[in-house]
């Protein structure tokens, strides 16, 4: 169970109350029950029970349990307090959103453009894809956008075609596959185009929606040619299918196509910094409102609240006490665990804010009341080991993410550290993943992979040794890889200790 905050001192200056608590044990209170009968029956015993009773309160005292006794009755009332506490806490300074605005109309096209060129130095004839992420990406609609619930069978398509000005310059030509009586609905979702109105191919639903769009005018000058699409990974098979069974070729993503997302531009790193900025600066201002009791589970509904109090809408939420932070991303087991002044707490999560998503990991514990030492701890000395190696495994890694490095060489660099100090084999993950409008994107960083990475990719870079029995730690952070050298730190800053995220 868990107390109010100790009232150490004034929060009138938005100073927040330090808490703390720990469990009293049942044989505590069987002890005052049985001395106090027990004095009843014999005046001469009194004084034992005064000595008994001084001696438990100076113990319950000094390891901050007695707020627990105390305070255990008005849980609810509790976890109100905590919550306001972090809510509080964030709100002090939300400068980091000040640089971050929606993606405007002008960005979609652009990105279209960009992706027709990359289609007509493959020779592909145009890109097709249906509601998901990557058609937010290039036409700001997402899954939920089209079908709140789930996606439908009727195939809602994308088309992406290269064409080619007398010029001899490459732009995008922009068009669509929708059911008829959809089609109003197509063309009131606001999706960016440079035509006044979309081309929407239409079919009626006893049709053949893919021999529709076959015959249709934007495949009439390759009736003599198989017209051959790109299918983003996000195609269902059944249309994948539909599209082979009907005329077309298809292929999957080239190098060149997933530059286009990969590479992002001023306006998604501005978002990209804010949303795990934020995402990190509440993870700091939720800890410093904790005390021992709280479940995992808890803890977890006060950082989601505290997230959607500035606009961020979580997308996941790892929270892993002790020994649970030994499986990295935890298990059907956890939410129950609860706090104490020796766990150390992992905190993996991510949120998003304008269409972007962030991901952040921090390891910490917290701190102890007021005025009290922290409790002996005999894995004390091997968490700030482990801590640092960590740490330096991330810095190692940082320092590797350089333009025309392969995503290869940054987890070498990171696993090259932690090898070293003997804890390679607990390090069971790669190293990052690019991010953006998804939380995981490619490139990966795993020390196979060979792409070579260029200015404007966004990576995490999250290291972590896990202890089975004992403790997890990882660090994870956002980064750019840059122009000039050294990758840009997009979370504000680094942690600075076990007591410091």
């Amino acid at each position: 169970m868990f107390i109010l905050p100790e009232a150490h001192d004034s929060p009138k200056d938005g100073q927040q109350q330090n808490m703390a608590a720990t469990k009293v044990g049942f044989g505590e209170a069987a002890l005052f029950e049985k001395q106090r009968y027990s004095a009843k029956r014999s005046p001469g015993r009194v004084i034992h029970v005064l000595i008994a009773a001084v001696i438990i309160t100076a113990l319950l005292v000094k390891t901050g349990s007695l707020g627990t006794v105390l305070g255990h009755r008005n849980p609810a009332k509790q976890l109100k307090n905590i919550q306001k506490c972090s809510i509080d806490t964030l709100h002090k300074d939300l400068s980091f959103l000040d640089n971050a605005r929606p993606i405007q109309a002008a960005e979609f096209i652009q990105r279209r453009d960009r992706l027709a060129r990359a289609l007509d130095q493959n020779g592909v004839d145009a890109f097709v894809l249906e509601p998901g992420f990557t058609f937010q990406y290039y036409g700001n609609v997402s899954q939920p956008d089209w079908e709140p619930g789930e996606a439908e069978e009727r195939p809602f398509l994308m088309l992406v075609l290269p064409q080619r000005a007398s010029d001899g310059s490459v732009s995008a030509k922009t068009a669509f596959l929708a059911a008829h009586f959809e089609e109003g609905r197509a063309r009131m979702l606001g999706i960016p185009s440079r035509d006044e109105e979309l081309d929407i191919v239409i079919w009626e639903e006893h049709w053949n929606p893919y021999k529709t769009l076959l015959e249709s005018r934007l495949f009439a000058g390759k009736k003599e040619k198989q017209p051959t699409l790109m299918v983003e990974e996000e195609m269902r098979d059944f249309i994948v299918r539909g599209l082979q069974n009907n005329g077309f070729k298809t292929v999957g993503l080239s190098p060149e196509a997933e530059l286009v997302h990969q590479t992002k531009s001023p306006a998604e790193i501005e978002i990209i910094r804010a949303v795990n900025t934020g995402t990190i600066v509440a993870v700091r201002a939720v800890r410093t409102c904790l005390v021992p009791g709280l479940t995992e589970d808890e803890v977890t509904a006060i950082l989601d609240n505290t997230l959607l109090s500035m606009g961020f809408v979580t997308v996941f939420n790892i929270m892993l006490f002790g020994e649970h932070g030994a499986l990295p991303h935890g298990g059907f087991v956890t939410g129950g665990k609860k706090l104490t002044l020796d766990s150390v707490v992992i905190i993996d999560v991510g949120a998003r804010y304008l269409g972007y998503t962030s991901d952040i990991c921090r390891s910490f514990l917290i701190d102890p009341p007021k005025g009290r030492r922290v409790p002996e701890d005999p894995l004390r000395a091997e968490k700030e080991k482990i801590w640092r190696i960590v740490f330096d495994a991330q810095t190692a890694a940082s320092e590797a993410m350089r333009w025309n490095n392969t995503a290869a060489s940054v987890d070498i660099a990171a696993r090259s550290v932690i090898d070293a100090a003997g804890y390679g084999e607990f390090f069971t993950h790669r190293v990052g993943h690019s991010i953006g409008i998804k939380a995981h994107e490619s490139p990966y960083l795993n020390k196979w992979n060979t792409v070579k990475l260029s200015p404007g990719m966004t990576f995490t870079i999250e290291p972590g040794i896990y202890l089975e029995g004992k403790f997890g730690m990882r660090h994870e952070d956002i980064y750019r890889v840059t122009e000039t050298g050294d990758a840009e730190l997009l979370t504000g800053r680094r942690a600075r200790g076990l007591y410091d995220p």
